[in-house]
């Protein structure tokens, strides 16, 4: 009685550290289960001041993927890999833009798709892009008189 006990019992907190361990990889930044639901497209930009990795990336307000590695190319451009959930089949006439929700709140990338039959494939690279908008650069410009 005792043995089957503690067996039940052992049985009952294996299970639980299995579904907590599930857990913590799903809502951590952990993607060794997400990575086969999305594809990569890399967005390049003159400038995504304010954008940071895991920012999210929407379609006409809804989130459909997020930003991953943001690095700087030889060429002077902000690169961005944009993880996209695979369900969203994006045009390569699409293009990208730096928003922000709300007058200071947190930037996210939206994704503006085009009508083009050819798809975006995994890795492929956007270049339609729109940057972030300095708002601390238009202010000064603005306050200083050298606004055209």
């Amino acid at each position: 009685m005792k043995n089957s006990m503690e067996f039940l019992v052992g049985i009952f907190m294996i299970a639980g550290f299995l579904a907590f361990g599930y857990l913590a990889l799903q809502l951590g930044e952990v993607s060794i289960f997400s990575d086969s639901k999305n594809y990569t497209v890399i967005a390049q930009f003159d400038n995504i001041a304010g954008v940071k990795k895991g920012a999210s990336v929407q379609v006409a307000g809804v989130a459909v993927g997020q930003a991953g590695k943001i690095w700087l190319d030889d060429d002077g451009y902000a690169n961005v890999a944009l993880l996209v959930d695979k369900s969203l089949e994006l045009p390569i006439d699409s293009t990208a833009s730096v928003k922000s929700q709300g007058l200071i709140g947190d930037k996210f990338i939206a994704l503006s798709p085009g009508g083009d039959e050819e798809l975006f494939e995994d890795g492929a690279l956007l270049t339609d892009t729109e940057s972030s908008v300095d708002i601390e650069s238009l202010i000064s410009k603005f306050a200083f008189g050298s606004v055209e």
